[in-house]
């Protein structure tokens, strides 16, 4: 099946989605070592098996940085003359971290109970036809 997107935004329930939980992915990440733009980009996109690959990292890094939760780290200078910018999780970003998870888990905990229920109704209705 193809990409749906919102009739309203032009969005995809699957960008939406990533939008939403960029920041924490990313965090995440960082909480294990510090890495730059490219390193998180391939570690997201190995561990979710390609399903989860971001093309926007920089916003959401920039965004993180002017809340205090990413520093830049170092700066490293490549074979190839190019300049790698390493960003680090600070300590309000380990708390903000643990804070979303904490959030994003009893989030889906509800949005489960609730597909659950919607299975459980659909069953209901099945033996009362029957």
């Amino acid at each position: 099946m193809g990409r749906i997107s919102n009739k309203e935004s032009g969005q995809s329930f699957e960008d939406q989605f990533k939008r939403a939980t960029s920041p924490m992915m990313t965090l995440l990440l960082l909480s294990e070592k510090p890495m730059y733009v490219y390193k998180i980009s391939q570690e997201l996109e190995k561990r979710s098996n390609s399903a989860y690959k971001m093309n926007f990292l920089y916003p959401v890094l920039y965004r993180l940085q002017q809340q205090g939760y990413v520093e830049e780290y170092s700066q490293e200078i490549t074979e190839s003359h190019r300049t790698r910018n390493y960003y680090a999780i600070t300590d309000d970003g380990r708390k903000y971290l643990d804070f979303m998870l904490k959030k994003y888990r009893e989030l889906l905990s509800a949005v489960e109970t609730v597909i659950d229920g919607r299975q459980n109704d659909a069953d209901n209705i099945g033996e009362q036809a029957e």
